[in-house]
């Protein structure tokens, strides 16, 4: 399954190629009802949905204060019953009314409805896993659908589009970084052990280099020594540097998919391939050259 199949469009949105083909049938309304809100219907279930999606988000978090958990342990217990049955309910009604319960299954809200339950069973094994029933937050993405903001959707796909783009020149600059940290790390180690115990070993003397090459600077551990301290301040002035590159990398690929995306109407004669770069002038598919826009 491509990773592309999991981003969601205005398509999922509007309207789903699995709706069942009998109309004026029980399973058609309930499709209508469930996947669409243009009925009173569909609007009174996407808003119950909502509100049941945040109680339960609110009610996890209330669940995490540990003087509130012992006070309504009770309630807390009987509630996250009462939700893994509706949400159960919700996502095998889903599964029965679209035409292909599999295409569903595989689609982004599929597998984040899917997702949202699992936690609920998988606790009974794994009593550690309830605070992961968290994940039904990402269900709230419906609102996008619900009050038709489609617009948001296609402006999260050419973000997700555009760090796809640039994820292997970015993963080329991390591999660096991370290989300047172990360097930089070693030789820390090397500097400070013998008069700082904060440097103790080479992997604490790494995450002493993450820490500060990030800018974060927990302040948990610092150098003593003067070629020790030269050294930090090199690396503390280094990450300023070091964060702006991926948001470069990031914002020139975001920049050329809004230009292509603006050029939508530039068609190979050859292959019909579209979405050529406005200065193009061979098609990046077939090689074709390219004409003027075809209507």
């Amino acid at each position: 399954m491509s990773l592309f199949n999991l981003i969601p469009d205005k398509h999922d949105v509007l309207q789903d190629q699995n709706a069942p083909v009998e109309k004026n049938s029980f399973r058609h309304w309930l499709y209508v009802t469930i996947f669409q809100n243009s009925t009173f219907a569909g609007k009174v279930f996407d808003i119950a949905l909502i509100i049941l999606i945040l109680t339960n988000v609110i009610l996890l978090m209330l669940e995490s204060v540990e003087t509130v958990a012992r006070s309504y342990a009770g309630v807390f217990h009987m509630l996250d019953y009462v939700f893994m049955v509706l949400f159960t309910i919700e996502y095998i009604l889903r599964l029965y009314c679209v035409r292909s319960a599999k295409m569903y299954a595989k689609s982004f809200y599929g597998i984040i409805d899917l997702l949202a339950i699992l936690p609920s069973y998988l606790e009974f094994a794994f009593p550690a896993w309830h605070m992961l029933m968290i994940v039904r937050s990402f269900r709230l993405l419906r609102i996008f659908r619900i009050f038709r903001m489609v617009r948001f959707l296609d402006e999260s796909r050419y973000m997700i589009f555009a760090l796809l783009r640039s994820f292997n020149k970015i993963m080329v600059f991390l591999i660096f970084i991370l290989l300047l940290t172990i360097f930089l790390g070693s030789l820390m180690y090397v500097l400070e052990y013998k008069h700082n115990p904060g440097f103790h070993s080479i992997p604490q003397s790494i995450y002493w280099a993450i820490v500060t090459i990030t800018t974060v600077g927990y302040g948990d551990v610092a150098p003593v020594t003067a070629l020790g301290k030269i050294i930090a301040s090199f690396i503390m002035i280094l990450g300023y540097a070091i964060i702006a590159v991926p948001t470069g990398i990031m914002s020139a690929s975001l920049v050329s998919k809004y230009r292509d995306a603006d050029n939508d109407d530039r068609i190979c004669s050859n292959c019909n391939n579209r979405n050529h770069a406005a200065d193009a002038l061979y098609c990046k598919k077939c090689g074709h050259e390219l004409n003027d826009k075809i209507e």
